[in-house]
């Protein structure tokens, strides 16, 4: 064992009995390497981060010019820093108009309880709806509203006025009512294994909401920035948000995140109480800078070229073992018979230098959610390890 390896499980908490435990010295675009240098490629992009590899040269170039500009200043929302300031422009240039004030934060479930909490201070309800088998993080609030008894079951008492419908079905959207607050949903489940909308029901779902005067709350946290093909997945569907949350792949691999919402919703954050929302290290100027560095890369022809690398995934994967894959985009899931067969194949892939992973509320089924920046070849070669792990299935 090495040294650092026993410090790691010393005094590093843990969040399993086995966490993976590569040793890793670097990474390179869709490459990781470990310390005695062995190269694996990574096909979950740190779940969903790392969207336009790791260490891309405008990112790093961006966070040294920043580091000689200044780091924290102040808590995040009384000084006029221009990183910030360009960041937020930035991000309403590309999104509805309605969806302009951004307030940034520092990860997914922050601005999940962010929105939340401006939901309810905006409409003086305190009922909120969420999805069965969905995930919005793991703090109280996020966790709340995470449809996935066994991650949440040891922490109860929870948020009270919490309910939960089921996804895909519209006879359940009658349980939305003038007395919910807000509905939080991803367009497209995540951690459910990859669960896509039917046609029209996001549409349907948008409708209840503007009938009910509910706000909706789109979790872009895993599918925004281009994961899906398009810049962010409601934009598949010809439905926009009331509000709108964004992590993950927002910071070119810096931490960062964002709820986003009209004027005048966000405006109720500023008085009764002033300061209804916190946070001292959101919108820190290095990942501010790095995000903005992320959106100088994804430009519209990077992202679109993403569909096909899905597709071709696609294509590749088809295999006895695979009951299903489903996938939008490079955000995808190959669904075998059960865990089992999961563990199997990524310690397979893991052995032969290919990074998969699992699902929170899916574990019989695979994840594939690489760098958008990935090639042809890679795609082909990370495929061909893929499946001579399926070939092992019983």
């Amino acid at each position: 064992m090495s040294k650092n390896r026993e410090l790691f499980l010393k005094h590093l908490a843990q969040t399993t009995p086995f966490p993976v435990g590569l040793e890793i010295d670097r990474a390179e675009g869709v490459f990781l390497y470990d310390t005695d240098g062995k190269r694996y490629l990574d096909l979950i992009g740190g779940v969903a981060v790392s969207n336009i590899g790791h260490r891309h040269p405008t990112v790093v170039a961006a966070l040294q010019k920043q580091l000689d500009k200044h780091l924290h200043v102040m808590v995040y929302g009384e000084y006029i820093q221009e990183v910030q300031v360009q960041l937020a422009h930035r991000l309403a240039a590309v999104l509805p108009e309605n969806l302009s004030m951004v307030y940034l934060v520092n990860s997914g479930t922050e601005a999940n309880e962010g929105a939340i909490k401006l939901a309810k201070r905006y409409t003086g309800r305190y009922e909120v709806v969420g999805f069965h088998h969905s995930y919005h993080g793991s703090t109280h609030g996020s966790l709340s509203l995470t449809g996935n008894e066994t991650k949440k079951g040891g922490y109860r008492p929870l948020l009270p006025g919490t309910r939960f419908i089921s996804f895909n079905d519209e006879t359940a959207l009658s349980k939305i009512t003038t007395a919910t607050a807000a509905v939080i949903i991803e367009p497209v489940q995540g951690d459910a294994g990859v669960r896509i909308p039917a046609p029209n029901y996001l549409k349907a779902l948008r409708d209840r909401c503007n009938a009910t005067d509910t706000l909706l709350i789109m979790d872009e946290v895993q599918t925004g920035f281009g994961r899906t093909g398009k810049r962010f997945a409601f934009e598949h569907f010809d439905v926009v948000p009331d509000i709108i949350t964004l992590a993950k792949g927002m910071g070119g691999g810096m931490p960062i995140g964002a709820f986003i919402s009209a004027p005048e919703i966000m405006e109720c954050l500023t008085h009764d109480p002033m300061l209804g929302h916190i946070t001292t290290f959101g919108g820190h100027p290095m990942s501010c800078a790095a995000a903005l560095a992320n959106l100088d890369v994804l430009t519209d022809e990077l992202i679109g070229q993403v569909a096909a690398k899905g597709n071709l995934f696609k294509e590749l994967l088809q295999h006895p073992s695979v009951r299903e894959i489903r996938g939008i985009g490079l955000m995808l899931a190959l669904e075998l018979k059960d865990y089992d067969q999961v563990s199997t194949l990524f310690h397979h892939c893991l052995e032969n230098g290919v990074i998969g992973f699992w699902f929170l509320s899916s574990n019989n089924s695979f994840r594939i959610a690489p760098p958008l920046t990935i090639d042809e070849e890679a795609i082909k070669m990370a495929c061909t390890v893929i499946r001579e792990g399926l070939d092992l299935l019983k």
